[in-house]
């Protein structure tokens, strides 16, 4: 062995072993209740993007403005958080998240704030697309906390968290609605000012300090996400099936509302707003699939996520007359695409394990950009063949999500400790 080879291999292993210390040091972080906290945390965060949705009429009125421009309200919140995605969330891997995550969460908290006092319809939705970029932190919560975790629980803290997630996405409509009831509008967005202005004070006393990964300036680090992508056949295989199935998850809630208000339902916006608690149910699934996840079961979870995806359609399509299919299907595609998603998140985290949060950015990308075409197909599946063009699209989108993982993960070798990872390898 030469000795350029002998050095190479030495540093490698002095890397490993201090990288070993430090995870082993992180992970004792975890303990004392942070999983918890950081899982309400990204709960709160991405609610910011929900609460809008039941009170357009009452905006409307208190903004002196018409529906359709109060409309814009969650268009605006939507690209905010695109462009989080897009332009925030790499910046984990680059600065301290103690500061950089408090500093977000408190800057949304003064967008919600805004929105709560302001009496223009401009300024109003200035700050809702500010506070829908603030929502990006809940993306930068993730990989932070797996990079805490002890590499065998990686998969139940990302299921953790990721039940967070849906749940402040799901139960964000209901307690916006109530609260509307109860106090008006302006007390929504106050009240959840208020809770994540606390958020970022708790979050800068419990969050510990992670050292940056990469000494980059901001240009090169987006570059560097493209390079990740372009690099990493598997992550591109997982951009490319959560994209579809969050396609799929945009065309049924989507349609789901025109098919309960209409014949033969008829049902109330209160009642419809009940469906959304199906939603719920797909946050049981988090933690035990991200367990699995940690046994070396990701690829079977995956296959299975995939053709219930499909399958659920099949389902769906006897809900145009009767509404137990209608329960049935959504809830086990709900369960599906949750599933599916914690895999995916558990999987892409152990390709660049030194650049969590751009390898985030990408896949929630992708994953967002699916939800914006299936929300786009909806509209005119419904209208060529009402609710059965609906289950033809998602059928489509369910076999598709399924023939690209079949055939992406059987055409991408997976060699064990071929990963470019800088901590010891975990399970596929």
């Amino acid at each position: 062995m030469s000795p350029t080879v002998t050095t190479r291999l030495q540093r490698r292993t002095m890397a490993a072993g201090v990288q070993a210390d430090s995870h082993q040091q992180h992970s004792t972080q975890m303990r004392g209740g942070l999983v918890g906290l950081l899982a309400t945390a990204t709960g709160l965060c991405v609610a910011n993007l929900y609460y809008g949705q039941p009170l357009l009429d009452a905006i409307a009125h208190g903004l002196h403005t018409s529906p359709s421009t109060a409309a814009l309200l969650i268009t605006l919140t939507q690209v905010g958080y695109a462009a989080g995605l897009l332009f925030l969330l790499p910046l984990g891997d680059l600065v301290n998240r103690a500061k950089f995550v408090p500093l977000m969460s408190l800057a949304t908290a003064v967008s919600l704030g805004v929105m709560a006092m302001a009496t223009s319809t401009p300024l109003f939705l200035a700050a809702a697309a500010a506070a829908g970029a603030g929502a990006s932190t809940a993306q930068v919560l993730i990989p932070f906390a797996t990079e805490l975790a002890p590499v065998q629980h990686r998969g139940r803290v990302v299921g953790t968290l990721s039940m967070g997630l849906l749940l402040g996405s799901v139960l964000a409509r209901t307690v916006a609605g109530y609260l509307a009831e109860l106090a008006g509008w302006r007390t929504v967005y106050g009240t959840a000012a208020v809770a994540m202005a606390l958020l970022a004070l708790v979050l800068r006393l419990r969050m510990p300090v992670v050292a940056p990964t990469v000494r980059l300036g901001y240009g090169a680090l987006l570059v560097s996400t493209v390079r990740i992508v372009a690099s990493e056949p598997a992550l591109r295989v997982r951009m490319l099936i959560g994209g579809l199935s969050f396609a799929g998850f945009s065309v049924l809630w989507t349609a789901l509302t025109m098919l309960l208000s209409g014949p033969p339902y008829h049902y109330s916006v209160g009642t419809i707003g009940l469906f959304g608690l199906l939603g719920a149910i797909g946050s049981l699934a988090a933690r035990p699939v991200g367990m699995l996840a940690d046994r070396g079961h990701g690829s079977l979870v995956t296959t299975l996520s995939c053709l219930v995806l499909a399958l659920s359609w099949v389902v769906l399509f006897f809900g145009g007359h009767h509404i137990a299919p209608v329960i049935i299907g959504a809830a086990t595609f709900t369960l599906a695409v949750q599933a599916l998603q914690v895999t995916n998140q558990s999987r892409i985290y152990q390709l660049a394990t030194d650049a969590p949060s751009r390898v985030n950015s990408a896949y929630m990308t992708a994953y967002f950009v699916g939800g914006a075409v299936g929300s786009g197909l909806t509209s005119a599946a419904y209208g060529a063949g009402t609710w059965i063009g609906v289950c033809v699209l998602g059928l489509a989108l369910g076999v598709c999500t399924l023939i690209s993982w079949v055939f992406g993960s059987t055409r991408r070798p997976q060699p064990s400790g071929a990963q470019p990872s800088r901590r010891p390898s975990l399970p596929t």
